[in-house]
């Protein structure tokens, strides 16, 4: 293996090392990634000398910022089919993760968002750091939050799943550790012990040396407001709620949602909801994929992608560009079956929640 090949394998002792190896593009996601990675995985498995897997970021912006956009806006554009494919794959690695055998060490430093969130939060073992930074911001894309998502986030307490999910705020270390997307908090400093540990030590064993209190967080001072303005039915009382509260923060989340996809924000908000419903994150995963099989197609995924990451104006002209002009029609269609088939990750295809 070199130094250059996009996902670096190494095992030390009892431990096996799994390195994203981007920096440049700050460890985004490709198909051959995420393939590689399902390969090591599979391996160590099996492989008695493994006893702990460790996921890492290369460089020193942080773990994963998602999957690579660039890739899905020239699919999209396309017309292609080869993003349903990727996610295919993907979905399958989020469920592999979720259920490993052995201990998934998910060091979260940095940044962590989609696909990163991903490949770490469905971990048994999740680390955050001083610098993390997690978020799932695909709404100001025109999408819905995937890999396992709207599974995890539905789990939060109150509205704080919803909010995160919605509005794509960044949260640090505590508010990741109260949403339950983490589980320690190590410092960044003390990391390199920790790692060099993990090859010799148990997990629990070497953890217990480095875990220590985060800073503190912003969302436990926000649920006032957090819980009551999203436990409304619709984005349209969602968004009332917000105006009139009251707290500056509750009126800067609504100015936040005001930029984002308004189908985007309707399609997430049902996917939540009906995420409960559906039960074990494998049958989430199957809605997530029909969700993003019909986004591909849409306008929105194109051009949010063009406003933030292409041309980078900003100025993404969603369409329909209002909350109202959003019809029930419109939602359901992201939530019926895949011309490409389902991702059948269950042996029972879920019904479609409308």
């Amino acid at each position: 293996m070199t130094a250059d090949e996009p996902v670096l394998l190494r095992t030390e002792g009892r431990a096996a090392y799994l390195t994203l190896n981007r920096p440049g593009a700050l460890n985004a996601l490709t198909h051959d990634m995420v393939r590689r990675i399902d390969t090591a995985l599979t391996g160590w498995a099996s492989d008695p000398a493994v006893q702990t897997v460790i996921i890492t970021g290369a460089g020193e912006r942080g773990l994963c910022a998602g999957g690579d956009i660039r890739s899905i806006h020239e699919d999209a554009r396309a017309g292609g089919t080869a993003s349903a494919a990727f996610w295919r794959d993907e979905y399958r690695l989020n469920a592999r993760i979720a259920c490993y055998p052995k201990p998934y060490v998910a060091v979260m430093d940095g940044i962590v968002m989609g696909g990163g969130v991903g490949v770490s939060a469905h971990g048994s073992v999740r680390i955050v750091t001083e610098r993390s930074r997690v978020a799932m911001p695909e709404t100001g894309i025109g999408f819905i939050p995937d890999v396992g998502g709207t599974y995890l986030l539905a789990l939060t307490e109150g509205g704080l799943g919803t909010h995160l999910a919605l509005t794509g705020a960044h949260i640090g270390a505590e508010d990741a550790l109260l949403c339950g997307l983490a589980d320690h908090f190590v410092p960044h400093d003390d990391l390199p012990r920790l790692l060099g540990d993990l090859a010799t030590r148990p997990v629990w064993d070497a953890l217990q040396s480095y875990v220590r209190q985060p800073p503190p967080g912003e969302l436990s001072g926000h649920r006032d407001w957090i819980d009551a303005c999203y436990a409304a039915d619709t984005m349209e009382e969602i968004t009332a709620r917000l105006r009139g509260h009251g707290a500056r923060a509750a009126a800067e989340a609504a100015d936040t949602l005001a930029t984002k996809s308004p189908t985007a924000l309707k399609v997430t908000l049902a996917a939540l909801r009906a995420a409960p419903r559906l039960g074990p994150l494998e049958c989430v995963l199957e809605q997530e994929y029909r969700i993003s099989c019909a986004a591909l197609a849409s306008h929105d995924l194109v051009e949010g992608i063009r406003a933030q990451v292409v041309d980078k104006d900003r100025s993404p002209r969603w369409a329909p560009a209002a909350l109202a002009d959003v019809t029930d029609a419109d939602v359901a269609r992201y939530f019926a079956p895949p011309a490409g088939g389902e991702l059948h990750l269950t042996a029972t295809p879920q019904e479609v929640p409308w």
